[in-house]
């Protein structure tokens, strides 16, 4: 049903014949692509990471507001779900406004979140600051990142989304040790406004997501300027009054109040003709966002609910239930480690090195390891997801009977290295739609994993505060995922059975 992406990258030429064809862009896979993982990995520690740091803030929250846990983890919860739900609105505005402008306004909103964060008087106004505004802004700059390291690279994709993405793991390492150094010297208010300050660099990363075009069309009227007028410029106007004031003076001695008539109604023409021009200019470029609004609008539109709609690939439906239960797994130990931490009484040994950064770390080399293993060309990427998805499971199995520092230290690390299969969700999400298509299929991938970020620490903690443990919320969670994994195997065989029965079928009416 979906068109293939071999030709991606690949810039259209007139040959002798007036026949297109096909040549390499000299960026895909090198040159510029190169900037656009810098541009990501950044924009992964500054989003992702500080996310992942929350567990400080969270832990400052509980003592500053005296709330119940299910109801402050909300705030960390809304933040990174939400940075996930909008995915498939923001592809909307990438579609209309491109992945670079998108990024920029990103990094704006983001920033005025965490500042306005810095001045709430309870954690309900932290709902609407942190949890929606600096969650949109989030949300805006990371599916950009994403889309623009898929677009740009063709041979060892897997690889370079893993580069990207390890920014994931070097911000949580350096946000939660930058959050505790902030907070415990200057609080945890003056620590978001600094942090606000920090997050403008998104709009440094958005700025360097150029786009990937086969360039200017000298045809297209949206490439000409807009100063070329033929007829009405003020070149001509201004040579117009030059030669009639010549023809005045060589006519001989004129009439002074003429010569101020003609002055008059000169400087009048030169006035009309640059208003002219100006509204010219105007509607011209209202034309042109127009025409880009409903363009970008028909893509997005087409692309959910048309004829091609992402819905009716049933191996793409699987992925989005298995999304839904997949991302929570991983987001609940750093939201509620440092508080387990606290419970078991192993403060002391986790403020040496705590258990979030130990996940940072190895996830980082989790990360490049599996893509590297994902691109070799006798392993399919597909076996290295789905093993590195039930090593994640049962890492969240036995994390609630680890009740010493270095057996939670263990699983944290097989955690934080079989959570490196992130790095390989943009590269599975296009096997299977196309690159065509990634952006709209990895926005609701994105959004299916935002409704699991969202609802899963309000869970863990809404059932510590029923039963005084955090275990069952371990023990849920890690069953719906694996729910999600089975389901999403379940797949391939339903396939081969119609495949099978189909054929009988047909060698039956034969």
């Amino acid at each position: 049903m979906y068109t293939s992406h071999e030709d991606i990258g690949y810039d259209f030429e007139d040959g002798p014949k007036d026949k297109k064809t096909l040549k390499p862009h000299p960026n895909i896979d090198g040159g510029w692509a190169w900037m656009m993982v810098l541009s990501s990995f950044f924009v992964h520690i500054l989003i992702m990471g500080s996310q992942m740091a929350l567990g400080v803030l969270n832990v400052e929250w509980l003592e500053e507001f005296h709330q119940s846990r299910g109801l402050t983890a909300w705030v960390s919860s809304l933040s990174m779900g939400i940075t996930l739900i909008v995915g498939p609105f923001i592809g909307l505005f990438i579609n209309t406004c491109g992945c670079r402008q998108t990024a920029i306004i990103g990094g704006l909103v983001n920033s005025l979140g965490w500042v306005l964060s810095a001045y709430a008087a309870n954690v309900h106004y932290l709902f609407i600051t942190f949890g929606v505004a600096a969650g949109l802004g989030s949300g805006m700059a990371y599916l950009p990142a994403v889309v623009m390291v898929g677009r740009y690279f063709q041979k060892r994709r897997a690889l370079a989304q893993g580069l990207s993405t390890t920014g994931t793991g070097f911000g949580t390492f350096l946000m939660t040790v930058l959050l505790k150094y902030l907070c415990a010297e200057y609080g945890w208010r003056n620590a978001m406004l600094i942090q606000g300050a920090v997050s403008l660099n998104l709009c440094v990363c958005g700025a360097l997501m150029r786009p990937l075009s086969p360039g200017k069309n000298p045809n297209d009227p949206g490439d000409r300027d807009l100063s070329v007028l033929p007829a009405h410029s003020t070149e001509s106007v201004k040579s117009t009054g030059q030669q009639g004031r010549t023809e005045e003076k060589d006519g001989g001695p004129g009439n002074e109040e003429t010569l101020c008539d003609l002055q008059a109604q000169e400087c009048s023409d030169q006035a009309g003709h640059r208003k002219n021009m100006c509204a010219l200019r105007i509607l011209k470029t209202v034309s042109w966002l127009t025409m880009r609004v409903r363009k970008g609008f028909e893509d997005w539109y087409s692309g959910y609910f048309g004829t091609a709609s992402l819905f009716t690939n049933r191996m793409f439906v699987a992925f989005i239930f298995w999304a839904l239960f997949a991302y929570s797994s991983f987001v609940i130990p750093f939201i509620h480690l440092p508080e387990i931490v606290n419970l078991y009484n192993l403060s002391e040994q986790n403020d040496v090195f705590p258990l979030t950064s130990i996940i940072a770390i190895v996830h980082i080399f989790g990360k490049v390891i599996l893509g590297v293993i994902a691109d070799l060309p006798c392993i399919s990427v597909w076996n290295v997801f789905l093993l590195a998805n039930f090593t994640l499971v049962l890492s969240i199995f036995i994390l609630p009977l680890m009740h010493t520092y270095a057996g939670l230290a263990v699983i944290c690390a097989l955690i934080g290295f079989s959570s490196g299969y992130f790095s390989l969700m943009p590269v599975v999400t296009e096997d299977l739609v196309g690159i065509e298509h990634l952006a709209n299929a990895y926005g609701i991938i994105i959004c299916a994993n935002g409704i699991s970020a969202l609802l899963g620490p309000p869970f863990a903690g809404w059932i510590y505060d029923i039963t005084q443990k955090y275990d069952f919320s371990f023990y849920i969670c890690g069953l719906l995922y694996m729910i999600g994994i089975l389901f999403l195997l379940i797949q391939p065989c339903i396939r081969i059975i119609e495949q099978s029965r189909r054929k009988y079928m047909d060698g039956a009416h034969v």
